[in-house]
Formats: structure tokens, sequence, C-alpha cells
């Protein structure tokens, strides 16, 4: 196995509200109000390995963008260590350094990630401008290779993205995160935002990059069936912990976890066509105040008392697959 292009470990996240200005005034008459603590990722371990797409799946609020934006470096963990190409680049260190430009992340909604009054040309040679990766004489013959690379026209370069359909602001948004030749790529929900024929031709582009440039992909999403189809190897999160992880393959056609077994029951497929379909019952809790013990117990069909006492590990069941569930101890 080679060594991890990225890897988090113990990596934890708490967001806190700080009381305000009247609610310290009504502490000092024993009120007994507290700080809101966001519990958004607990003791999160992942490693990656190059030219490998992972799929994170889980439902929203469950943490996958925070673990998104963490891997990224845009937002520093509460605890845990990120390691690149084996070198500790937690905190600071990660801040404009080579695990930064090497890590390039692409988000969900192109309407509000690209700056309006900057042109097209900008947006997406600015950074390898900045970082010398393109001097002043190549600057348009980089940009417009790049708008190629995704499927642009460059004769729109000094556009600015109002101009643009959400599907090419998407382009747009992925020409930004290659321009700087990135190792690493983290689409967070890229193709969420987009009509269902624009999905597939996003989709098609991620495919090819991978087939002519082998790109390290986390891919973050909660469409089951785009995840089945782009990624080598799937992690399966719920409420900040991964609950379940393995190849594509196997983890669909044998999920262990009752989360994931749940899940997965809910997708359509054809061969199954005349079975009623439920999605998972209950709500999320809530990452203010998550249960005790397994988080999911209080919707799984199979908790027992242990469950609500205690957490489960993550363990190895076969070769390459990992479950959290007391159901694996026998």
């Amino acid at each position: 196995m080679s060594e991890a292009l990225i890897e988090l470990r113990g990596v934890s996240k708490r967001f806190v509200k700080p009381l305000d200005v009247a609610a310290k005034i009504a502490n000092a008459i024993g009120a007994g109000m507290r700080e809101e603590v966001v519990h958004a990722v607990d003791r999160f371990d992942l490693a990656i390995r190059p030219g490998e797409v992972v799929g994170l799946v889980g439902e929203s609020g469950c943490g996958k963008s925070t673990i998104g934006r963490i891997a990224a470096g845009i937002l520093p963990p509460s605890e845990g260590k990120i390691f690149y190409r084996g070198t500790d680049v937690t905190g600071d260190k990660l801040r404009g350094g080579k695990a930064q430009l090497g890590t390039q992340m692409i988000f969900q909604d192109p309407f509000a990630s690209l700056n309006p009054r900057k042109r097209v040309e900008d947006i997406i040679g600015e950074a390898p401008r900045v970082h010398g990766l393109v001097d002043r004489v190549e600057f348009g013959t980089y940009v417009d290779a790049v708008m190629r690379r995704v499927g642009l026209d460059p004769a729109f370069r000094r556009r600015y993205p109002h101009q643009f359909s959400g599907g090419q602001r998407q382009r747009i948004g992925i020409a930004r995160a290659l321009a700087v030749k990135p190792e690493f790529l983290i689409c967070d929900e890229a193709v969420a935002a987009l009509d269902v024929s624009i999905q597939a031709q996003v989709l098609n582009l991620f495919m090819e990059l991978r087939r002519d440039l082998n790109p390290t992909y986390l891919f973050i999403s909660h469409d089951l069936g785009v995840v089945e189809h782009l990624s080598d190897r799937v992690v399966i999160m719920y409420l900040g912990r991964i609950v379940e992880s393995g190849p594509t393959t196997e983890l669909f056609r044998s999920p262990n976890h009752p989360y994931t077994q749940a899940l997965l029951g809910g997708v359509p497929r054809i061969e199954s066509r005349k079975r009623d379909f439920a999605p998972v019952t209950g709500e999320i809790p809530s990452p203010l105040n998550p249960p005790t013990g397994c988080h999911f117990h209080p919707r799984c069909p199979h908790a027992m008392e242990r469950c609500r006492r205690e957490i489960p590990a993550l363990k190895e069941i076969a070769p390459g697959r990992h479950s959290a569930c007391h159901l694996n101890d026998g």
C-alpha cells in the first residue's frame, strides 16, 4: 500500500457560540445559561492514497462539508492532526504552503462560489499567476488551455460569471481549482445544485479529468448513485463519525452497518422496482446534543442497551472493510 496523500487522524471539530451580553447578565442572577457547542466532527480518521477516489456519504448535517473544509485547510480542527504526504500540516503550517496549493476545493453552489466582480480569466488565472506557475507573457495562453480542458470556450474569458449558465459556472469553478495543478481535489456536493442533465455532463468531466490527469478525489455527496458511479472506496458518515467504509462494489453489495443498510435500501434499482421504498426512519439528532453511545441508536431497529452506553469502535470486518457496530462483536 502506497503512502497516503492526505490523512486525517483523530480529527474533531466543535463550533462554539459564546454567550452574548444579555445571557451573561442573566447568568449573573443565576439563569445558568451555557455556551452552545455544535459537535460537527468527532474523532474522524481517514487516509486517501494518491490517485484514489473516495466518496464521503451521509445525510445533511452529518459533518461532510466540515471534513472537506478541514482537509482543504479552510477550517482548523479543534483536535487531531492532518498529514500531507506524511508531513504534519495541521493549523497554520497548512496555510499558503505546498499542501495548500496541492489541495483545492470545488464548492456546491456555482452561483455563490465565484466573485461576480471578476472576469473569468482573472478567476481562473489569478492563483497560478500569484504563485508563479505562469508569467504575464503566457497568462492568456494558459487560461485558454485550462478553459478548454473543462469544456469552456476561451472566447468567453472576458465575461463575468452572471453571463454563464449554472453548469458553465461550475466548470469555471473546476477550472479555477485545476489552474494551480493540484494533486488533491475536494468536491463538496459539486453537482447537487445543477439540473440532472447538466449533472451528467459535469460527472463525465470529472471522469475525463481522472483519466487524463489522475488526481486524487474526495467526493462529498448525499447522492448514493453518484458515489457508486465515481468512487473506488466509500465512507459512510453519521453525525460526525464514520460508521462504515469499504470498496464501493463490496459495500453496495453487502452493507454491514444498520445505517448503511437503511441508506442503500432506499435507493431505487431496476431489479427491485416492485419493492416499496422507505427512507431512514426518524430525524438525525441535533449536533448540539448528540446521543450518548452509538449516535445512530435512536433510529436503529437493532439498538440494545449497550448501544446507548458505549461508543462502538470502527473495526475491520473483512479485508478493506470497516464498520462501527456492536452487532459485529457477536
